[in-house]
């Protein structure tokens, strides 16, 4: 497509000589455009997946990706109803559990809590869980006075292994003077670092007898909690759990609809970003317009001389697109290294800034997470390079068509 006379020509129009630097400059700002545009978009999309994944994986690892409730807001035949659960194809485990909310007391601390009553069994199937205790051992979560906090809630109220907890209930037992709250203490046995403040703050779990006993509701759960193989492409198990129950009692609620608006938002909002990003590429498109069209009108005595050596108005034309897809791809091909080596490293250039600035870039209490994290999507990112690629191109139509189109007489004339 390109031959040697026009690639030659081209490199010698990018070489800049003395007089012409000007045109040089523009062109390497153009080229920084383009490859900062591809960069930020390429990162800012890594960071929104990895933000999404993160957050999906540690939300649906901590609630499952479905759960079922009972109509009167308790399920009595919940071993047998988990067990057919768990031969529905897709599921990977169905825990019950019983919910309520608590004042979680020590000493002069107080605070709101959620209490998970499960099986030790159902807990260690609850990986988020299981696979992140930081102090302590799940064997001992048995018994009527056994308790497994957050890491957050235990360094908020100096909780520590064999530490005592008081669980406030206000719907206690009714008596002359009025409805008494519930209290009893319990004792810690495992501490956890679950990933996400909300988690680590406010929820506790209690073996699933000793918090029937609590919450006054023996042989009975509010709901039971299921994992499946497919988080993304849960609806079909949802539909053949409620087809293999058969029950209107029961109510199957999976991620998509709890927490479809969450995920939703995070989707739009990336969407948005990826539009808005998309700008800066254009922007540093138009510079390549620019410092072509000012490259144009600078080589027009060049031009006219190369059209009278023979030169045609196609090689004319090529010749130009080669220098303005010279600066497009070169600033494509470093935004994508610059973006790529950025999201592999991004969480140690987040501990070095925070050193550095001496600030928290990443509060975990506004966040939810306690990293920043970034997932490359490679189908993304060549999206982001076929889009910069694409738009540079386009960019140097108009000024090559242009100098094809130059009068070699008129330009010696007036040269």
């Amino acid at each position: 497509m390109f031959g040697s006379f026009e690639r030659a020509v081209a490199g010698r129009y990018l070489r800049a000589r003395k007089g012409e630097r000007f045109v040089s400059v523009i062109a390497i700002f153009s080229l920084a455009g383009i490859a900062l545009g591809v960069a930020t978009l390429i990162i800012v999309m890594a960071v929104m997946n990895g933000f999404r994944s993160d957050l999906m994986g540690r939300i649906l690892g901590l609630n499952g990706d479905l759960t079922l409730y009972g109509m009167s807001r308790s399920i009595t035949d919940y071993d047998d109803i988990a067990a057919k659960v768990r031969k529905v194809p897709g599921v990977t485990s169905a825990t019950p559990m019983l919910e309520g909310q608590v004042l979680l007391s020590v000493g002069a601390y107080s605070a709101g809590g959620i209490v998970h009553g499960m099986t030790r069994q159902g807990l260690q199937d609850l990986k988020a869980v299981s696979s992140s205790i930081i102090a302590g051992s799940l064997d001992d979560f048995q018994g009527d006075d056994a308790i497994a906090v957050g890491a957050t809630l235990a360094d908020r109220a100096g909780l520590a292994i064999g530490s005592k907890i008081t669980l406030v209930s206000p719907n206690g037992a009714a008596t002359a003077f009025g409805t008494m709250p519930r209290v009893r203490a319990y004792r810690v046995v495992a501490i956890f670092d679950a990933g996400m403040n909300d988690y680590n703050s406010g929820y506790v779990f209690l073996p699933l007898p000793a918090a029937q006993v609590y919450f006054q509701k023996p042989a009975a759960v509010t709901q039971i909690v299921v994992m499946t193989t497919d988080a993304e492409n849960v609806q079909p198990v949802t539909r053949a759990i409620e087809k293999t129950l058969g029950d209107p009692r029961i109510r199957v609620l999976d991620w998509t609809n709890s927490n479809n608006a969450f995920f939703g938002a995070v989707q739009v909002e990336q969407n948005v970003m990826f539009l808005i990003l998309t700008l800066i590429i254009l922007v540093a498109a138009f510079n390549v317009i620019s410092s072509l069209i000012m490259m144009v009108k600078d080589k027009t005595a060049d031009i006219a001389v190369l059209r009278t050596l023979g030169a045609t108005r196609g090689a004319i034309m090529r010749i130009f697109l080669m220098c303005g897809a010279s600066v497009g791809v070169t600033g494509t091909v470093l935004g994508t290294l610059i973006g790529v080596v950025f999201c592999e490293n991004i969480e140690r250039i987040r501990q070095f800034l925070q050193k550095l600035t001496g600030t928290n870039l990443f509060n975990p209490e506004v966040y939810y997470l306690e990293h920043l994290p970034a997932k490359l999507v490679w189908s993304q990112v060549l999206e982001v390079i076929f889009m910069a690629l694409v738009l540079s191109l386009l960019a140097t139509l108009y000024p090559s068509w242009r100098a094809a189109r130059t009068d070699p007489v008129e330009a010696l004339r007036h040269g």
